[in-house]
C-alpha cells in the first residue's frame, strides 16, 4: 500500500507540479488549496506526510501546523514546509511550529522526492519501534502477571527458572532499539536545520557524488575487523595517492568509515571540491543513521524471536492432542529461552539431520521434556561446558540424545534419578519431580529414556517409535 501525502498550497500550479512529482513514485496524493481544508482532510483521514505551504490567505502554514500538532490523530504526522521565503527566521519559526523539514521554492524534483522518502522512512521506523516496544512491554507485563500461577506447576516452575534470563534477553534488544532511536533523534536535532543550506550548496556536480556515497553506505553490511579496516585504508590511500589526491590518508579514513573500500569514478570530484569534506561528513552522518536503522531492525527481529519462543513454550491449552512436531524446531524453541545462560560459557553442538525429522506428539509435553533435560545438563556443568544435542533416524525408531560435559552421576545415585521427589539439589532448588515427569510424558508417547554417565560425559537418550 502506497504512502498517503497531503499537499497544501493556495497556488494551483504548485499543487499540480508537486502532484506530478509525487505521482512518479506512486504515492497516494491529496491536494487541497487552503489551510482550513487541509485540517478537515487531515483530521478526517490522517496522511503519512504533509507538504505545507506557508504563505496562504485566511490561515497560514504556521497556524495549520500548530493545530495539527494539538490534535492526537495528527500530532505525529511529519510536516515539511514549502516556501519561497529563504531567511533563517522563517525556517526557525517553521521548525518551532512542529515542522520536520523546510524546502525552498523553486524546488527540484529530486530534492523533494529525497526528503519525502527520508521522512516517510523515519516515520515508518518510529511506528515500528512503537509497535515493538508495545509488544515487549505487553510480553513483560504478561510474564509478571502469570508468574505466580506458573510456579505452582513443575512445568511452569521450569519457566520460573527462565524468567530472569528471558527478561534480560528482552531488555537487551529493547536497549539497542532505545539507543539507536536516540542516535536518530540526535542526528536530526543536530543536522535538521543545516540540511536545506547544505543541500543547496551541493550543486549539480556533487549531487551524484553524495548519492553514490549514500548508496555505498547502504550496501556495506559486513562488519570488518580492525586489521581488515587497516588493510582497506592502505589500499584506498594508495589509490588516492596514485590519482594525485592531497591528504590521501585523511580521505581514506573517512571513506572506510562510511563503508567505501574502493575508488569509484563518480567520487573523484569530491576530493577537489571546496566543500568536499562537508559533503563527506554529511554522508558519514547519514551512514550512521542507516546503521541505526539496521540495528533497530536486528533488535526487533531478535525480540520477536524470543517472544515467539516464550509464547510457544508458555501456551497452555491443556490439550494433549498429538500433532506433527519437527524435533529440531521444538528443541530450538527451548534453547532460545535459555540463551542468557548459554552465551556465558556453554557451547551447544547440534547434530541434526539435513532433512528435519518429525514425530507425532504433544507440543506442550515434549517442550517440558526438553526443558527439564537441558536445564539439568546446564546445572550439571555449572553453566560452563559443552552440550551436544543429537537427532538420528533408525529403521524403526527416532533417537534424541542430550550429552553434557559435567561431573557425571554417581553410581549410588543413578538407580534413583527417576524416583519422584528424589533430588540431590539443595532445599528450595528442586522438587525432585523433573525426571519423573519426563519419564511419564515419554511413556505416554510410547517412548523410552535411558542414561549413561561417566565423569565428563552424561548422556540422556530418548527413543521414539516411528510414526
Amino acid at each position: 500500500m502506497s504512502s498517503s501525502i497531503l499537499i497544501v498550497d493556495d497556488t494551483p500550479a504548485n499543487l499540480r507540479l508537486l502532484q506530478g512529482i509525487l505521482y512518479t513514485k506512486k504515492y497516494t496524493v491529496r491536494p487541497v488549496p487552503s489551510g482550513k481544508m487541509a485540517l478537515a482532510a487531515a483530521f478526517g483521514m490522517p496522511p503519512d506526510l504533509i507538504l505545507l505551504d506557508i504563505m496562504m490567505p485566511e490561515m497560514n502554514g504556521y497556524e495549520v501546523c500548530y493545530q495539527l500538532k494539538q490534535n492526537d490523530r495528527t500530532k505525529d504526522v511529519p510536516v515539511i514546509f514549502i516556501s519561497a521565503v529563504d531567511d533563517v527566521a522563517n525556517k526557525v519559526k517553521a521548525f518551532k511550529a512542529g515542522g520536520v523539514d523546510y524546502i525552498t521554492k523553486p524546488f527540484q524534483a529530486e530534492e523533494v522526492l529525497a526528503r519525502v522518502a527520508t521522512h516517510l522512512q523515519i516515520r515508518q521506523l518510529q511506528l515500528a519501534v512503537e509497535q515493538r516496544n508495545h509488544e515487549l512491554e505487553t510480553a513483560l507485563l504478561t510474564l509478571q502477571n502469570t508468574q505466580e500461577q506458573l510456579v505452582q506447576k513443575e512445568r511452569i516452575a521450569a519457566l520460573g527458572q527462565l524468567v530472569a534470563g528471558i527478561a534480560h534477553e528482552i531488555n537487551t534488544p529493547l536497549s539497542a532499539i532505545r539507543s539507536s532511536a536516540e542516535n536518530l533523534s540526535l542526528f536530526w536535532n543536530e543536522y535538521l536545520e543545516k540540511l536545506p543550506e547544505t543541500f543547496a550548496r551541493l550543486g549539480a556536480e556533487l549531487h551524484p557524488v553524495f548519492l553514490e556515497l549514500l548508496r555505498t553506505a547502504q550496501r556495506q553490511n559486513v562488519a570488518l575487523s580492525s586489521q581488515e579496516k587497516r588493510s582497506r585504508r592502505r589500499h584506498l590511500t594508495q589509490q588516492l595517492q596514485e590519482a594525485g589526491i592531497l591528504d590521501a590518508e585523511v580521505w581514506a579514513d573517512s571513506l572506510v568509515d562510511i563503508g567505501n573500500f574502493d575508488i569509484i569514478l563518480p567520487l573523484l570530484p569530491l576530493f577537489t571540491a571546496p566543500n568536499g569534506r562537508e559533503v563527506l561528513e554529511l554522508a558519514y552522518q547519514f551512514s550512521s543513521w542507516q546503521r541505526s536503522t539496521v540495528a533497530i531492525t536486528t533488535a526487533t527481529e531478535r525480540a520477536a524471536k524470543i517472544i515467539f519462543a516464550l509464547k510457544s513454550y508458555a501456551h497452555q491449552s491443556g490439550s494433549t492432542e498429538r500433532t506433527e512436531i519437527v524435533l529440531s524446531e521444538s528443541i530450538e524453541t527451548v534453547l532460545t529461552l535459555y540463551q542468557h545462560y548459554l552465551r556465558h560459557g556453554v557451547e551447544v553442538i547440534r547434530d541434526y539431520p539435513a532433512i528435519p525429522v518429525s514425530i507425532l506428539g504433544s507440543v506442550e509435553e515434549l517442550g517440558q521434556v526438553w526443558t527439564n533435560l537441558i536445564y539439568n545438563a546446564l546445572q550439571a556443568m555449572s553453566f560452563k561446558g559443552t552440550l551436544v544435542i543429537a537427532i538420528r533416524e533408525e529403521s524403526q525408531h527416532v533417537v534424541v540424545s542430550f550429552s553434557d560435559s559435567g561431573e557425571g552421576i554417581s553410581p549410588d545415585v543413578m538407580p534413583r534419578i527417576f524416583e519422584p521427589f528424589f533430588t540431590t539439589k539443595p532445599i528450595g532448588e528442586g522438587s525432585g519431580l523433573g525426571l519423573d515427569i519426563v519419564q511419564k510424558i515419554l511413556s505416554k508417547h510410547q517412548a523410552s529414556i535411558a542414561v549413561d554417565s561417566v565423569k565428563g560425559n552424561t548422556t540422556f537418550t530418548i527413543t521414539f517409535p516411528r510414526a
